[in-house]
């Protein structure tokens, strides 16, 4: 309870917020000092970021255009005047006054603007293996003046190719012609094209890009199947099942006409032979489902060349399956792949790249049972180091019902067939056997 009079009670009050305990814990000096210096660099740092937006914008390509040994030379002329200045060298600053010359005699073979119009085009954007890609240059001169001769470059994945440019008169167009080497499955970044200039000493380097980059998308080697005889489900409605139907297209038996059923299923030969009604029943079936597990751990496989292999086989198969309207999913340890369209999935194939790791297929053959529980048919793209008891694990991961193919790719090997409990284990050595070795597993 308050006591005093009313003016000693305002006093306390007022006293209250100057007291030591309420003084905020902010107006601490490191609070503050930390406060201040998080105020100033707020106010700072748009003057920070336009300094490094120009900095990027005019200096760094500026810096740029000189070559590590421009920039050798620069400094070997700066220390041989230093070392000329301290010791009384004649010889060292002859050197460095010589040096520096050469450097700014270079900035007269990067001086000119050039102006161009460059068209690159390729002929074909996706090829396989072993295919030509062929693509063209067409270079025009878009001023009103003669231009000199110059270079061009195009990269070509780790390569360059270089074009060298005649004369050109105003309008004047000039082509060439380009193959790139297609031996391996890659993405091939082709492009910038970029005109170079350059000194004879290569001290300054200039170069202005023309066109934007382009991936060439170099699929893997596949091979056509003879359709559902390669070994696919040859019911082209679906696998049936035990659940039992009134409307399908897998006639099961007859039965006792219930009302309510449909009446364009009644066996009007049956009902006239018995004297009662008798309608069809069926078995309710379920659309093909291909699911296919393509293993990416390179210690599963024995070379380069198997893994390639198995690439190939399940791309090829894929492709089948999409062909013929069927449902799929291809799994790798590096996730699912779009399988929409053949270009999709063909192109995704083409992006896998292998690498020792953990994951072997067992484990991707568990993932793809959980990813794809409605598959009808699954695939096991495998490599030769895989052993009989992986395989076993792998197929028993694959729920009662579903039919289970091994591919196991080994190079040279004849193709064969064998069992593996309800797994068909298949060995395919070449890729234009593989419709063979399907074929044997659809026997």
């Amino acid at each position: 309870m308050s006591t005093g009079t009313p003016l000693t009670r305002l006093a306390d009050r007022l006293k209250q917020p100057f007291s030591r305990a309420a003084v905020p814990a902010r107006l601490h000096p490191s609070a503050v000092w930390a406060e201040a210096r998080g105020t100033a660099a707020m106010a700072l740092a748009p003057a920070a970021r336009l300094v490094r937006d120009r900095f990027r914008r005019h200096v760094q390509p500026v810096l740029a255009v000189v070559s590590v040994l421009g920039w050798a030379v620069l400094a070997g002329s700066v220390l041989l005047w230093i070392l000329g200045q301290a010791y009384g060298w004649q010889e060292a600053q002859a050197a460095a006054i010589a040096a520096f010359v050469l450097f700014v005699l270079a900035v007269g073979f990067i001086l000119g603007r050039s102006s161009y119009g460059v068209l690159l085009d390729l002929a074909r954007m996706r090829v396989a293996v072993g295919d030509s890609a062929v693509g063209s240059i067409a270079v025009s001169n878009t001023s009103a003046r003669p231009l000199l001769p110059a270079a061009l470059e195009l990269p070509v994945g780790s390569a360059t190719a270089v074009f060298h440019l005649p004369r050109m008169k105003p309008a004047q167009v000039h082509e060439d012609l380009f193959t790139i080497p297609t031996a391996r499955r890659a993405v091939i970044v082709v492009g910038p094209v970029r005109s170079v200039r350059a000194d004879p000493l290569h001290l300054l380097r200039r170069q202005v890009l023309w066109t934007e980059p382009r991936d060439l998308f170099v699929h893997p080697r596949t091979v056509a199947l003879a359709g559902s005889a390669a070994g696919f489900i040859r019911d082209l409605e679906g696998m049936p099942t035990t659940e039992l139907s009134s409307a399908d297209v897998s006639f099961h038996a007859l039965r006792d006409y219930v009302p309510g059923d449909d009446r364009r299923h009644i066996h009007w030969k049956t009902t006239a032979r018995t004297g009662k009604l008798m309608v069809r029943q069926f078995e309710e079936t379920r659309r093909a489902h291909l699911a296919i597990s393509l293993s990416t751990n390179t210690d599963e496989y024995g070379s380069e060349e198997e893994f390639e292999l198995a690439i190939s086989a399940a791309a090829s198969i894929g492709l089948q399956a999409i062909r013929e309207q069927r449902n799929l999913d291809v799994l790798t340890q590096q996730g699912p792949l779009r399988c929409e369209t053949g270009r999709n999935m063909l192109d995704d194939m083409t992006r896998i790249v292998g690498a020792s790791q953990r994951k072997t297929a067992v484990d991707l053959a568990r993932t793809l049972a959980d990813t794809v529980p409605n598959a009808s048919v699954v695939f096991f793209i495998v490599g030769s180091n895989v052993t009989p008891t992986q395989l076993r694990s792998a197929a028993a991961s694959v729920p009662p019902g579903v039919r289970s193919l091994a591919v196991r790719v080994q190079a040279g090997a004849a193709p064969s067939r064998a069992n593996i409990a309800d797994l068909t284990v298949l060995t395919l050595g070449d890729l234009a056997e593989l419709a063979i070795v399907l074929r044997k597993a659809a026997a």
